[in-house]
């Protein structure tokens, strides 16, 4: 007789009308309160709310601090390094989408 595993996913919805507290946040990207704060002070993620108990974040929060988590984590980058580099990759997508716009985006 084969025993068969079960796993049991849960998931939570991120918007406008269901945001993540700073434990949310951290606990999302397995990390402390604590990295979510430094996010914040570096300009990783965008807090709404006076101070870390209520502050909120939404879906492109999550995106921007797990794509730093994974940049300091993959390459050694610090945070304000990863900062930067996220910083410049949203930029070079804005620029690349006006092209796309104009029909002057490289093939």
């Amino acid at each position: 007789m084969t025993m068969k595993k079960i796993v049991v996913t849960t998931a939570t919805v991120v918007g406008k009308s269901r945001p993540l507290s700073a434990d949310d946040l951290a606990r999302a990207c397995g990390e402390e309160v604590e990295w979510v704060a430094r996010l914040v002070e570096v300009g990783i993620v965008n807090a709404s709310g006076p101070g870390p108990a209520d502050w909120r974040f939404y879906s492109s929060d999550l995106q921007r601090a797990l794509d730093a988590r994974r940049l300091v984590r993959d390459y050694g980058a610090g945070l304000d390094a990863a900062a930067l580099i996220l910083d410049l990759s949203q930029e070079v997508r804005r620029l690349k989408a006006q092209l796309r716009a104009l029909g002057l985006e490289d093939k």
